[in-house]
């Protein structure tokens, strides 16, 4: 990563500005300086208190993290579709996608290695076959690369915006309008590391939504990604004051229904073009259980 400092950045700490331009915590910023991964004016500074002036090159390197060896697991999969090339799966809220601190194993990894053979090296031992990811309390359709190939292919599609994937989510509040659109560039948030928010630095992001039903307190909406941001649904709807039920990141301190297990967002469809045989494929899949429960109850009629 390379970049040159302007006024904006004048006289802030390399290690705070590294955090921020890398995604990393501060103190993970500061542990890389001291380990000489970063370059000021193509000489390496180890002071993660120097303080930026106009004009600096900077260049900095995150090392790749020595892979873990990521054991298959027999962790129930339901494989909604398989070929040679690629599959798509179905990831219940509450599964991580892949091993990662705090969740070494049980991870969607874990039973893919279990349950597909071969798939993608890409990803290295930790996120073999992993072309995008779904939050861990998300549900739904996910599309994993069964040979490298395949996962470049499907890795452009996605870097340009031609696979199609929709969401179903319920939101707290009444929508004013039938449909819209939410644009924001996301990034980590500047106070709060573990959250992601609209931030100038962020990268491009933009949500359509609509409403399907409306509900007690609350709206059954279907969001459709033009972008694929980390928490991007969730970041966004909230930013307009209708943040995802039962959302303990974005949503209020006090909800106003006690739903457990995390936000109702449900990834119900996947399009894409075959890379191999150029056929249009589509899939959709129901929410599950906890998600078609709260509707329920939230139902007018």
């Amino acid at each position: 990563m390379k970049y040159t400092i302007e006024n904006e950045n004048v006289g802030v700490r390399l290690d705070v500005f590294l955090s921020q331009i890398a995604d990393v915590t501060r103190s993970r910023a500061g542990t890389l300086i001291k380990e000489g991964n970063a370059l000021v004016n193509q000489k390496p500074e180890t002071k993660t208190g120097y303080a930026l002036r106009l004009g600096d090159e900077i260049d900095f390197h995150i090392p790749d993290p020595a892979p873990a060896h990521v054991e298959a697991q027999d962790i129930p999969l339901r494989i909604v579709y398989q070929d040679d090339d690629l599959a798509v799966v179905y990831k219940p809220s509450g599964m991580v996608v892949h091993p990662a601190a705090g969740n070494p194993d049980g991870t969607m990894v874990n039973a893919l290695l279990k349950h597909l053979s071969g798939l993608s090296g890409i990803g290295g031992e930790i996120r073999p076959g992993i072309v995008h990811r779904i939050d861990k309390d998300t549900s739904g359709l996910l599309l994993v690369a069964k040979n490298d190939k395949t996962h470049v292919a499907l890795a452009e599609k996605i870097a340009e915006h031609d696979i199609e994937r929709a969401y179903r989510a319920i939101v707290i509040g009444h929508m004013k309008m039938d449909f819209g659109t939410v644009e924001g560039p996301i990034g980590r948030h500047p106070s709060d590391r573990k959250k992601m928010a609209i931030v100038p630095n962020g990268k491009e992001a933009k949500t359509h939504w609509r409403v399907i039903e409306e509900l007690k307190g609350a709206t059954y909406l279907e969001c459709i990604l033009t972008t694929g941001r980390t928490h991007q649904i969730r970041v966004h709807m909230a930013s307009i004051g209708h943040p995802v039920l039962g959302d303990p990141v974005y949503g209020p301190k006090k909800s106003p229904y006690p739903v457990e297990g995390g936000q109702l967002l449900h990834a119900f469809r996947l399009g894409f073009t075959h890379p191999t045989t150029g056929e249009k494929m589509l899939f959709e899949e129901e929410a599950e259980a906890r998600f078609l429960t709260w509707k329920k109850k939230l139902s007018l009629t």
